[in-house]
């Protein structure tokens, strides 16, 4: 990891972050409990979740919601909270 400015395109590096960041999700989909109008609530598709550069951001992001217990905290677009705000374009991720 030297000679130059960080990128986040290490591959072994970033798929021990996936698997490290992931048992703080707040929901999982394949979880008991999941409720289906959880699905189209999920950070990725939140106006307040904001995509990490390289190759994590096409799964982390960090949410920037004020009042979130989340804000500030890198999350899995497809987790949620009570806090969420659709996009107007209807995008996700």
């Amino acid at each position: 990891m030297s000679g130059g400015p960080w990128t986040g395109n290490d591959r072994e590096h970033n798929d021990a972050c996936h698997e490290r960041w992931l048992p703080v999700r707040n929901r999982v989909t394949d979880r008991p409990g999941y409720r289906d109008d959880w699905y189209d609530a999920q950070c990725g598709g939140c106006r307040f979740w904001v995509a990490l550069g390289g190759e994590l951001g096409r799964d982390w992001g960090v949410c920037t919601r004020p009042g979130s217990v989340f804000d500030g905290r890198v999350r899995v677009e497809h987790d949620g909270c009570e806090l969420f705000a659709g996009r107007e374009d209807g995008s996700f991720g």
